[in-house]
């Protein structure tokens, strides 16, 4: 299943102007700040780079899980479904995200 292009659609439109990077990985999208990665799609989710603690507190809401393609999860990353970011949600959840990338060494 292709990626959600009306998801990286919007996504795209509420991280214009933070100087970010998009490519295109693990058979969707990703956005890189400073050299890190941030977020993206993923089929019908929008995957965040959150750092594990912000993560785990995270995966208590509801339409969030680990983001997990391979088998194995990434640490400190999430994948929320749709109902999990409407409206001004996506908003909020890329903001939790830029705070932590941020936070890291430019690569």
């Amino acid at each position: 299943m292709p990626y959600n292009e009306t998801i990286d659609s919007r996504v795209t439109g509420v991280i214009s102007g933070w100087g970010t990077v998009r490519k295109k990985m693990f058979g969707g999208t990703c956005h890189i700040l400073n050299g890190n990665m941030l977020c993206g799609v993923y089929k019908d989710y929008l995957i965040l780079r959150l750092g594990e603690d912000q993560a785990k507190d995270a995966l208590n809401q509801d339409h969030v899980k680990p983001f997990d393609i391979t088998g194995k999860p990434m640490k400190g990353w999430v994948m929320v479904e749709v109902p999990g970011f409407k409206g001004s949600l996506l908003s909020q959840w890329l903001k939790k995200a830029r705070r932590f990338v941020e936070s890291l060494p430019p690569k």
